[in-house]
């Protein structure tokens, strides 16, 4: 791979924002949303795909991650609980599989986002992000990418799973290309980012890649980039330059992952309004980019990158979109509004009142090289 510049999203790209319906979700009530689990709170949902990218049919059934945690307190206090949660999914209905690892089988106190892949032997690659430390008294904010092998085999209605592995780290943030995070204290939205590994299979090459929410040096304090990171043939993952990076716009550039459709590779993130600098400049959102490879170059979709903004009457109401192969969009149900009030920031009963925390009602993306629009 020859040595390359990233891609950089600036102040001009954000200039060019309009407000379209070809980029706004249809309006939706986060809290009128069946939940899948009554008593907790689910987020940030991906499939186990088939090495070829779809979602991979384990007894008929698709097989699903997402993050969860007790519905109980703030619905922000959620980070400090999260443990990946299996989800067997069969047209539009959801089956709790419960856990997907053992209590304690992460080197981290919490498992946040990532992704899976069946293999060839059946086994199934998660990769995930570590965050703190096993056996912490306080949540600090570390982050390392890891990855497990688990078994899932279908026995007539149920799935069965097995752990095959243990809980290998395979990347941290190397302190050159990207800033350490080895934060004891901060919060979601205002920390170093070296998390979400999304796993990508480069069809011009065949090599595994992850794509990784990143940070890098800006002025005196950080900046979101999508960091790079390769599979050589022995096993072993490096990081490679980054691909983007959020030129002073914005310190958080989250979920990034790939797919490829008419021969473009479209570059996806998910980004929050509080987390552009500054604050507000630009909607939470899913934004883009596409390009002729892999690593490049990359041009802003719809000119500005966004994608998918949430309507100007609920400007919170979903985040952690993903797009799959098929150009559905999942996300999840996150705030509805209430006028004047950061419900993040609110107190307990009124956040957690207004507050989803279940499967957002599934969208269609239309992709027409660099032009976008979204649709029910």
């Amino acid at each position: 791979m020859t040595t390359r510049r990233p891609a950089l999203w600036t102040s001009r790209h954000l200039d060019l924002l309009v407000d379209d319906i070809a980029t706004t979700a249809p309006v939706f009530d986060p809290t009128a949303v069946p939940r899948i689990l009554p008593d907790h709170d689910l987020w940030d949902l991906w499939p186990v795909q088939d090495e070829s990218g779809p979602a991979a049919l384990i007894g008929g059934h698709e097989v699903w991650m997402a993050l969860s945690a007790p519905a109980l307190g703030h619905p922000e206090e959620r980070h400090d609980q999260a443990r990946i949660r299996l989800l067997a999914r069969n047209g539009d209905g959801w089956r709790d599989l419960g856990h997907a690892f053992a209590d304690n089988a992460s080197p981290g106190s919490r498992e946040w986002s990532g992704s899976a892949v069946r293999r060839s032997d059946g086994t199934v690659s998660v990769f995930y992000t570590a965050a703190g430390r096993r056996g912490e008294t306080r949540p600090t904010f570390r982050q390392s990418v890891v990855e497990t092998r688990l078994s899932l085999q279908a026995d007539g209605d149920r799935i069965l799973l097995h752990e095959n592995a243990g809980h290998r780290e395979i990347l941290r943030s190397d302190g050159r290309m990207y800033l350490p995070v080895e934060e004891a204290d901060g919060s979601p939205g205002n920390i170093r980012a070296f998390r979400d590994p999304g796993w990508f299979r480069d069809p011009a090459d065949g090599r595994d890649y992850l794509l990784i929410a990143a940070s890098t040096a800006w002025d005196d304090g950080f900046t979101g980039a999508i960091a790079l990171a390769a599979e050589p043939r022995a096993g072993s993952w490096s990081l490679l330059p980054p691909l983007l990076v959020a030129k002073g716009i914005n310190h958080e550039l989250e979920r990034p992952h790939v797919i490829v459709h008419q021969s473009w590779y479209y570059l996806f993130f998910t980004t929050q309004r509080h987390t552009f600098h500054p604050a507000d400049r630009a909607p939470t959102g899913l934004y883009g980019f596409a390009a002729p490879s892999l690593t490049g170059p990359y041009e802003p979709l719809n000119g500005s990158g966004l994608v998918i903004q949430n309507p100007a009457a609920e400007p919170d109401q979903a985040y952690a979109w993903l797009v799959l192969p098929d150009l559905h969009v999942v996300s999840f149900a996150n705030y509805r509004a209430q006028q004047g009030t950061d419900l993040r920031h609110a107190e307990t009963a009124q956040a957690r009142a207004h507050f989803g925390g279940t499967v957002a009602p599934m969208l269609k993306l239309g992709l027409d090289g660099t032009a976008t629009s979204v649709s029910p």
